[in-house]
Parts: C-alpha cells; structure tokens; sequence
C-alpha cells in the first residue's frame, strides 16, 4: 500500500488562464510539504530553500501533465558541495485532482555563506552557490516507448532561473518561474510557493510587453508569501490586469510508493554474486528509500530467498 504523507495538508496548486487565454498560469503554496522533506532528509537551511523550490516547480509542472499515470522527474547535477537533487511529480489524480511530489537532495548538510539580497540589510541563501555549475533534467515519462528528456546547462543555480531558460530552449514556451522558501530563525520552513506564467504562442505583442514590465517590478516570491498571499493571490499581483480566469484548485502532498517489494527488486537487481557476499558475512541488511528515508531489513534468511530470483 502507497504510505502517503498527510502532514502536507493545505497544500495546493492554481491553475488559471488570463488575456482571453493568451497567459497560461500556475501558482502553489507548499509549506507543508517542504517541512516534512526538511524534517525527513535533515536538511540544512541552503539545502532545504533548493529543495522546497524544486518540489514547488514538481507539483506545477505535475499540474500540466495530462495523462493519469504520467511522471515528471527534475534532476539537477552540480559540482557545489550540495552537488544536486531529484523531484518526482505526479499528474493530478483523476478522483481527487492530487499531485504526489517527492524528493531528495544528494547532500544534506550542506553549509555556506548567504549572499547579500537586493534589499538593504537582508541576506539571501546561496542557492547557486551550493548547488554551482552543471545540468538541469526533466525527465517525462507519459506512457510512450521511451520518456522524453529535455536538458540544459545551468544558468545560476538559482532554479526558478534555470527552469526559465529550460521552457525557452526546450520547449519553446516563453515563461516566468518564481520560486521562493523563507526559514524562521530555528531552521524550520516559514513560507514555501511559487509561480509558473507562460505566453501561448499566439499573445499578442501588448500582452507581451505589459507582462514582461509587471514581472521586472515584482518583488521576490518570499516577500509576497510572508505577507500572506496565497497562489491566487500571487496570480493576481502580477496578472491583475489581464482579467483571470481560475480553473482548478488541486491538493499537493509529499508522497513515497515506495514498499518492501520495490526494495526487494533493487536487492535482486545486485546479482547471485553479490547476494552470496550478504549472505556469507550473515549480517542484516537494511536499505533505506532515498526519497522518505523509511529503513527495510533484510535478514539472512531473507536474502536466500531472494538468491532464488537473482541472476
């Protein structure tokens, strides 16, 4: 059975159009979601803001998809010393409108310095700097022989900035990707979210010049989720006066499928040799799920039993 992860509720996720359908928007809040990953993956507060904005970007752009057993993955590699993280989305549940997300950084504990923000006085959380140069992926996998997958440089690091140069060179969508986490002073998430704006290929060239002056003047995300905006809100700050048209609200939460089943593959995947070596030094094995950290044991007797479906 699927474990889900409801201390991610209130979590959602706005789907909406504007300028008589020329703008495609998304806008999420995932505080929620964001502290629970923080509190399973143990994360520093670098390494939390690049993770909780990643699972932002998932659940928006789980949002797009449209098959009902599509899976979006964004994997990011750097050479920074948080050298990179994976976030899988689901599309939205066709009973429930849901959109699962899960994720993990592939260092945790990552420390550096913060770097000065734009506004006076206020230090900013180096995101570009403990992730630095490298690879961003999307990985879509929509039931076709083989997923799609779209791949850039990374521009800065920064996520929200490297997910826009992907949608313009990958996909051919002009967008906008904000992104935000804000910490409290004990390390725990205040506030998560983002946005998600995208130009349809026939807007018109006034549409596009107001949209691009309204995003230039904005302030960052975390600004306006700690003044308590909620995604409609956040759509309605930049898109205000392109008449809004609100089509879904979906849930969000942070969800692992994974199971003792799934880990026995991954055991068997090893090889007799291998298996034979665990066996032999009779000592429990346990892995643990990347994604959730949930530990599965395996014991000598266990592993022979598996021996019998390794190759």
């Amino acid at each position: 059975m699927d474990k889900v992860i409801n201390v991610t509720e209130g979590d959602h996720i706005i789907r909406a159009l504007a300028a008589n359908g020329q703008i495609r928007s998304f806008a999420a809040t995932t505080r929620n979601l964001t502290e629970y990953a923080r509190q399973v993956h143990n994360t520093s507060p670098v390494v939390t803001a690049a993770l909780g904005r990643t699972l932002t970007a998932g659940v928006m752009m789980g949002a797009m998809m449209k098959g009902e057993k599509d899976l979006l993955t964004i994997q990011i590699r750097g050479n920074g010393p948080m050298k990179g993280l994976t976030v899988t989305a689901g599309s939205p549940q066709v009973d429930t409108g849901m959109v699962d997300v899960k994720g993990y950084p592939l260092a945790a504990d990552v420390v550096i310095p913060a770097k000065p923000a734009p506004v006076a006085g206020i230090r900013k959380l180096d995101v570009g700097g403990a992730i630095g140069n490298g690879v961003l992926s999307i990985i879509k996998d929509i039931g076709l022989k083989n997923p799609y997958v779209g791949q850039v440089a990374l521009q800065t690091g920064e996520i929200a900035e490297d997910l826009t140069y992907y949608f313009a060179t990958s996909e051919q969508i002009p967008s906008a990707v904000g992104l935000g986490v804000l910490m409290n002073r004990d390390n725990t998430v205040s506030q998560a979210g983002g946005f998600i704006i995208q130009l349809m290929p026939f807007a018109d060239d006034e549409i596009i010049s107001k949209l691009e002056s309204m995003l230039k003047d904005m302030p960052p995300v975390t600004t306006l989720l700690d003044e308590g905006r909620t995604p409609e809100q956040l759509l309605e700050y930049v898109l205000g006066d392109f008449d809004i048209e609100i089509n879904d609200r979906l849930p969000a939460q942070f969800k692992c499928n994974c199971d003792r089943a799934r880990v026995e593959k991954a055991l068997i995947s090893l090889g007799k040799e291998e298996l034979d070596k665990i066996v032999n030094e009779e000592k429990e094995e346990e892995l643990k799920c990347q994604f959730c950290g949930k530990a599965y044991k395996f014991g000598a007797e266990d592993i022979k039993r598996l021996l019998t479906k390794a190759k």
